[in-house]
């Protein structure tokens, strides 16, 4: 009997990653169909999008960078179930989870674009020039730097790097409880990368070379034996970098020029 079933758990394994990897790839392509698309205000918070646009790209932009570094507690979560239950409910219950977790990153959004709008507002009445936005920006870098060496930052990358123990200790059994287990994680995660995608914004939310830095950062964070190490070495650097950023405003890709 274990054996009979062996391959079909195989296949639910195998279509779990292919669907992942389809979504992810699928919100890549819009990605960059956007940035090389209609011009855009790249040098402002919200890029001039009103709240629904910003929320649709913002869930995009998280199902783009997060699936590929979620993809280890995601399969890890459908193996469990799998063993435990042992029939054809495992792959719904599965998209539950994720769905939990998905649910995380859009409140998220909404905290985002109400800072990077009020951000805009207190710009405008302030009359901001460029170098001083690119030095607040060089502000935020060495902040997600500084939380990169933290102990909230240990705590929830250890959190992330360990995904079967995570299951095991937080597992809650059907629909609602792959919901909840979901959304525990994704806070995780949340704790984990926030200010990493805080630091976005000076460097332009929705460039795809950044974008694909961070993505390429946080997955190395949770997967490597080294993660660890990784997240303490990127935490010095952004403050080195963020430190340059304030006296050399210009080094921000989003600087636009003006007084120094």
């Amino acid at each position: 009997m274990k054996n009979a079933r062996a391959p079909s758990l195989t296949l639910q394994r195998n279509l779990v990653v292919a669907l992942l990897i389809a979504i992810a790839a699928a919100a890549w392509t819009v990605l960059i169909r956007r940035q090389i698309g209609p011009d855009m205000p790249m040098n402002t918070p919200t890029m001039g999008m009103d709240t629904p646009l910003f929320l649709a790209v913002w869930i995009i932009m998280m199902i783009a960078m997060m699936f590929p570094t979620a993809a280890p507690m995601i399969l890890t979560f459908h193996k469990v179930q799998a063993g435990r239950r042992g029939r054809s409910e495992t792959f719904v219950s599965t998209w539950v989870f994720v769905g939990g977790y998905i649910l995380v990153w859009g409140l998220a959004g909404i905290f985002a674009f109400a800072g990077a709008a009020g951000v805009e507002i207190i710009a405008a009445h302030v009359g901001t020039s460029a170098a001083t936005a690119a030095r607040i920006g060089g502000m935020l870098l060495i902040i997600a730097g500084a939380y990169q060496l933290s102990p909230l930052k240990d705590l929830c990358l250890a959190k992330c790097r360990t995904p079967l123990s995570f299951i095991l200790t937080s597992w809650r059994d059907g629909n609602w409880g792959a919901v909840r287990m979901g959304w525990e994680h994704g806070l995780f995660c949340l704790g984990c990368c926030w200010l990493l995608f805080l630091a976005l914004f000076p460097l332009g939310i929705m460039s795809i070379a950044a974008m694909a830095m961070v993505t390429m950062l946080i997955f190395a964070e949770k997967t490597l034996p080294i993660g660890e190490t990784i997240a303490k070495v990127s935490g010095i650097a952004l403050l080195i970098y963020g430190g340059a950023v304030l006296v050399f405003p210009q080094l921000l890709p989003t600087f636009s020029g003006g007084q120094v």
